[in-house]
């Protein structure tokens, strides 16, 4: 398929053509700002960073078993192109692929994507269910619980900080500051 303008509402037209789960449409809006969080710190395109991080698990629902994988054939068919395609790819960087990710923009969405879930999960349990109560120390307990949230993989954040060369807590702090940015809307 030749090359299309990929727009938001496209790229969330697609996302929705491939992803029914509620959970997964809300995981992928809340990485989706905080993409857009992380390419406003780091003078980036806030649309590509934005729309890399609403697309980035496209091929889960329908494809588990070939996430990382089956994204290509998808996204090529909905007009991608490779640098979008490449970025949702090193997501699964020795998880369940070995596309490495190599620009900031893959290293942010590789970062941050376990982190997003765990920092929702901490707000969850908080008395009012809101980030505003979620702040770093109350992060840093919970990182320690191997059992809380235990399907989040520490491992993936811990390597995406060291590639991106900033300190655990900076991607802690940001992160929650990303997802922030959606906190109505999540109702949080």
């Amino acid at each position: 398929m030749e090359q299309v303008n990929i727009t938001r509402e496209s790229a969330f037209e697609v996302l929705n053509k491939y992803t029914k789960s509620e959970k997964l449409i809300k995981h992928a809006l809340i990485v989706e700002a905080v993409m857009r969080h992380f390419a406003k710190l780091y003078y980036q395109d806030i649309e590509k960073w934005g729309i890399v991080g609403l697309v980035h698990d496209i091929d889960y629902e329908m494809y588990p078993d070939e996430h990382c994988i089956k994204c290509v054939e998808i996204m090529k068919e909905n007009g991608f192109n490779d640098e979008y395609i490449h970025a949702v790819q090193s997501h699964g960087y020795n998880i369940c692929t070995d596309v490495e990710p190599i620009h900031k923009m893959e290293k942010v969405l590789y970062t941050i994507d376990e982190l997003t879930g765990m920092i929702v999960a901490i707000a969850l349990m908080k008395p009012n269910r809101s980030l505003d109560e979620v702040d770093l120390a109350s992060i840093k307990k919970k990182w320690k619980q191997r059992g809380f949230a235990g399907g989040v993989n520490r491992d993936v954040v811990e390597a995406g900080a060291l590639m991106l060369g900033k300190d655990l807590d900076y991607i802690m702090v940001e992160t929650t500051r990303g997802i922030k940015t959606i906190a109505n809307e999540l109702g949080l």
